[in-house]
C-alpha cells in the first residue's frame, strides 16, 4: 500500500507492519530505549525508565472516539481509564496524568466542561494528580469535534512486558469481553435502540487487578488490555514470531449473551471487537488458579483461564492462536482489521 487506510488503525497485523517499516526501521537499536529500561525494543503499552530500584512507567495513547458520548462514558472518561489500564497492565502504580485536547472551533464549551470533568473525576477517584496539559483550537472542520491524548505515569518495583510469555502459561481474561465495541458498532450504525443494554466497558483497572498483578508479578509473563483488535489480536501478538501457539476455549471465554447476540447477527467475531475495562494475563501454571481466586475476591467475579501457551507442534500453527470452538473443532484465529474507525 502506498497510501495510509482506515485498516492501519485497527490493531491488527497491518498496523503491526506499518509500525515496523516506518517507525521501529527508522530508529536505531541503541535510541529504542534508555539503559536498564524498556521502551520500543518491546513494544508494549509503554515504556519505563529505571531510577534507582524502581521504574518509572510511561503510557500515552489519543483517543478519536466516535460519538464523542456513549451509553457508560464519554472520550474523557475513554481517555482517563485507556491511559491508566496501559500503566497497570504494565505494574504500575499510576500517580500523574497530562493531556493534549485538540477541539474545533465551534465547539459547546458545555460538553468540553462535561468531558474534562469525567476525565479528572476519574483521575481524582484513582488518585492521580493532572499535572499539565497542552490546549489547541483548529479552524471549523479541520477535525471532527475534538480528540485527547493522554500521558500517564506511574511506579513500579517490577515492571511486566509481553516478550517473556513462555510455554505452560494459562491464559486469563478477568471480564466479559467485546462490549466496548459492541457498544460503539452499535452507535456508529443507528442500531443502539434494536439492541438491548449494549454498554460500553470503560473503567480504570487500578483497585481490581493491579493489586493483584503486582501480588503476583514475578509469576505473570504478559498483560495486556485487549482494546483495539480485542482478544485475537492481543494473544496473535503475544506468540507472534515466536515458536509457541497460544490454545483458547471459546466456551470458557467471558461474553455477556446480549452482547454476543448482537454481534452474531452482524456476523462480527466478538474476540475482535475492543473491551475496555478487561485484562488478559499469562500467568504461570503453578500459580494461575490463585490469581483467579484473587480476581474474584477484587471484584473481577468473571475471571477465568481460557487457554493456555505450549510449543508449536508444526509450522502451521507456530506464532499462531488456535481456537477450540463451542462445537469441539479448531480453528485458527486470525488478528482481524474490523472496519470500525474511531473506536477508541
Amino acid at each position: 500500500m502506498s497510501f495510509i487506510k482506515l485498516v492501519h488503525g485497527a490493531g491488527a497485523r497491518e498496523m503491526w507492519k506499518l509500525i515496523e517499516k516506518v517507525i521501529i526501521n527508522n530508529v536505531p537499536p541503541e535510541y529504542r530505549k534508555i539503559e536498564n529500561g524498556v521502551g520500543l525494543d518491546v513494544l508494549d503499552d509503554g515504556a519505563a525508565i529505571k531510577i534507582g530500584d524502581k521504574y518509572l512507567v510511561f503510557a500515552i495513547d489519543s483517543f478519536t472516539v466516535n460519538p464523542i458520548f456513549f451509553p457508560g462514558g464519554d472520550i474523557g472518561h475513554l481517555a482517563a481509564s485507556g491511559v491508566i489500564n496501559d500503566l497497570v497492565m504494565m505494574g504500575a502504580l499510576p500517580i500523574a496524568f497530562m493531556d493534549t485536547i485538540v477541539v474545533e472551533e465551534g465547539f459547546p464549551i458545555k460538553d468540553l466542561d462535561t468531558i474534562i470533568k469525567s476525565m479528572t473525576k476519574i483521575l481524582f477517584e484513582n488518585n492521580i494528580a493532572l499535572i499539565g496539559g497542552d490546549l489547541k483550537v483548529m479552524p471549523r472542520g479541520s477535525i471532527d469535534k475534538i480528540t485527547i491524548t493522554g500521558m500517564g505515569i506511574g511506579v513500579a518495583e517490577e515492571v511486566i512486558i509481553d516478550k517473556n510469555i513462555r510455554e505452560g502459561d494459562k491464559v486469563i481474561v478477568t471480564a466479559p469481553i467485546a462490549e466496548h465495541g459492541a457498544t460503539i458498532l452499535a452507535t456508529q450504525l443507528g442500531l443502539l435502540d434494536k439492541a438491548r443494554d449494549l454498554k460500553s466497558d470503560s473503567k480504570p483497572l487500578t483497585n481490581t487487578v493491579l493489586p493483584v498483578i503486582r501480588k503476583y508479578a514475578k509469576y505473570i509473563h504478559a498483560a495486556r488490555d485487549p482494546t483495539r483488535g480485542g482478544l485475537s489480536s492481543t494473544l496473535s501478538e503475544w506468540v507472534y514470531g515466536t515458536d509457541l501457539t497460544i490454545i483458547i476455549d471459546r466456551a470458557k471465554i467471558p461474553i455477556r449473551d446480549h452482547v454476543r447476540e448482537f454481534l452474531d447477527a452482524l456476523g462480527v467475531d466478538p474476540l475482535s471487537m475492543a473491551s475496555e475495562g478487561v485484562a488478559v494475563l499469562a500467568v504461570d501454571p503453578l500459580v494461575a488458579d490463585e490469581v483467579v481466586e484473587e480476581l474474584h475476591k477484587k471484584g473481577e467475579t468473571y475471571s477465568t483461564i481460557i487457554g493456555y501457551v505450549k510449543k508449536a507442534p508444526n509450522k502451521i500453527v507456530s506464532g499462531k492462536v488456535v481456537a477450540i470452538t463451542e462445537v469441539g473443532g479448531k480453528v485458527l484465529v486470525e488478528p482481524k482489521s474490523v472496519n470500525l474507525p474511531r473506536i477508541c
